[in-house]
């Protein structure tokens, strides 16, 4: 996130949310916004009466508190979002002090934009013409004014692209680096901020230094002792392909359920039956562990010692709360004692006189030493610091520094902020004669990604036991299906039966679906198309077709089984 929740909750205008089931997926910062959005005096000045626009294909519940809800097709934000910007350009709503001053490559951004009328971009996405005129005046209006989205913009083929639209619309409003401005992706994970700031992507070490930069390979090199490769790794859905193709044998999985979390779940399940030899290390003993040839016991976070970045870039330190039990250990011990063991075995070379070399690391400050000397943005981030209260929002590049709570005030970390020239593209696989619906995914707010954790308390499971499929009664009815009834959900990958939920949360044409459940995920349906950039999967959109399902199997004949 550029701007804090906090700042966004108290200073922002209008806050612009796209992509996001915030109520459900973060549930705090829905709080905060839905307290934002209500009127000043409703309770003791509290409320302010921001406004509030929420742009999601499904009605959300956060879409009740909003003056507008844009109910796009899925796969059709680009086309949104330049729709909005060709309003505010014809208008001359634009910060055209902010545009001269601060970025690059308007022109061309504003020549793909001004094909997108409202009535062409209607056209596209499902959404009223005077909707969308309504929008961008509404955001004009109402400025500082921030953009929220979550996996709804990244899991496309388009998803980098769909990043960088909602980028030319704050920058266009001339609404970053301000108070209460900002683009912020709400994180989807716990710590996957944290993860990836600390090297947690196949093509970036700790702080987002890039793997292909010979300078920071070398760095890397002179501080561990190791030769370093500078090419880029593989995401999880490539090494699920290399698996299946024998490029990758070995695969080591920790704290992660692709039998459940990937697209194409009989494909994945191929994948790891093909692979000689695999370890899984988690909390419990997963989908995936079924195919493990050794299952390492890890500890959870209230067994450990460390620290957690938040979707704010906020970094908080975590404290052992109890022991883990039986021989259950933290993932970092478990891992250094392998890397010990390699080093032994002569697996692994190193050059013990580096000045990071090594696996003994006494206590988890010791890490965070090697990390604040290592990468730029956590130069500052000391143990000592967090145990004293210092709230610290990277980058923190000195002891000195407090912490940036606003990125790109003044000036964008690349120097000018650069508009993207971006089209809409369609998605990967649309609707048709054999298989008519789109479905999509998403959560709820019952259960946490593959259910790990969430499917073992009693309370959430009793809230929410069992998969449900949201359908539209002209749909359902066309497919005679009663509300409550099985369904059988077909794509070109796979097939699942579930209960369907006749609702008209989704319009006619569209239905929802998650993957929390291992019997029922939706992902034995979604489409393994990537973006050809962040290679993220296309999640939320395929092409599906559906069926009264005959009862007593929860799971249908899937192809490949």
């Amino acid at each position: 996130m550029t701007n804090s929740i906090a700042d966004i909750a108290e200073n922002s205008q209008c806050i612009f949310i796209i992509g996001s089931n915030t109520t459900e997926q973060h549930p705090v910062i829905g709080t905060k916004i839905r307290q934002a959005k209500r009127h000043p005096e409703s309770i003791e000045g509290r409320h302010r009466g921001a406004k509030l626009i929420v742009a999601d294909p499904r009605r959300i519940d956060i879409a009740d508190y909003a003056d507008l809800h844009l109910q796009h097709e899925p796969g059709t934000d680009i086309a949104l979002l330049n729709g909005l910007m060709h309003v505010i350009l014809r208008e001359g709503w634009h910060d055209e002090g902010f545009i001269a001053e601060r970025t690059e490559g308007f022109d061309e951004m504003k020549e793909i934009v001004e094909k997108y009328t409202p009535e062409v971009a209607s056209e596209i996405t499902g959404v009223p013409a005077g909707d969308i005129e309504e929008a961008a005046r509404m955001m004009a209006e109402n400025r500082p004014g921030t953009l929220l989205y979550a996996m709804g913009i990244t899991q496309h083929t388009v998803g980098v692209a769909n990043v960088m639209s909602c980028a030319n619309l704050q920058m266009l409003l001339g609404n970053m680096g301000v108070a209460g401005g900002g683009v912020n992706p709400l994180r989807g994970q716990n710590n996957v901020q944290g993860a990836c700031d600390l090297g947690g992507l196949p093509n970036v070490y700790s702080g987002y230094q890039k793997v292909t930069d010979a300078a920071v390979q070398e760095k890397f090199e002179n501080a561990w002792g190791v030769p370093l490769s500078g090419e880029m790794g593989l995401t999880v859905t490539e090494m699920l392909d290399a698996a299946e193709a024998g490029d990758v044998r070995c695969l080591y999985v920790i704290g992660e359920n692709p039998m459940v979390s990937d697209p194409d779940l009989n494909h994945v399940r191929y994948s790891l039956q093909q692979t000689d030899f695999i370890v899984v290390q988690d909390l419990f003993f997963t989908e995936t562990s079924e195919f493990a040839d050794v299952v390492l016991p890890a500890a959870s976070f209230v067994e450990k010692e460390g620290t957690f970045t938040n979707t704010e870039r906020r970094i908080q330190r975590v404290h052992k709360a109890i022991d883990a039990p039986g021989e259950a250990q933290s993932d970092s011990w478990i891992v250094a004692e392998l890397a010990k063991r390699m080093v032994a075995l002569g697996a692994a070379t190193l050059d013990e006189d580096a000045p990071h070399a090594g696996w003994d690391y006494a206590t988890p400050a010791d890490v965070m030493d090697e990390i604040n000397a290592l990468t730029p943005i956590y130069a500052g981030i000391t143990y000592r610091r967090l145990e004293e209260g210092a709230q610290l929002q990277w980058p923190v590049p000195n002891e000195q520094h407090p912490g940036t709570p606003i990125l790109h005030v003044g000036e964008f970390s690349r120097g000018l902020g650069r508009f993207a020239a971006v089209d809409h593209v369609p998605p990967a696989e649309l609707p048709d004669d054999e298989y008519p619906l789109m479905l999509t995914t998403g959560r709820v707010l019952y259960h946490w990604h593959g259910g790990e954790m969430t499917h073992r308390a009693r309370n959430l499971e009793a809230m929410y036991p069992e998969a449900l499929v949201e359908i539209n009664p002209k749909d359902a009815h066309n497919a005679g299906i009663e509300d409550g009834e099985l369904m059988k959900v077909t794509s070109r990958r796979g097939e699942i039966v579930a209960k369907a939920q006749v609702t008209d949360r989704v319009e006619p044409g569209l239905i929802f679906s998650t993957f929390h459940f291992a019997d029922s995920a939706a992902n034995f349906l979604t489409n393994p198309a990537l973006d050809p950039q962040a290679k993220i999967p296309e999640y939320k959109v395929c092409a599906v077709r559906v069926e009264n399902a005959v009862a007593g199997r929860r799971q249908g004949n899937l192809i490949g089984q």
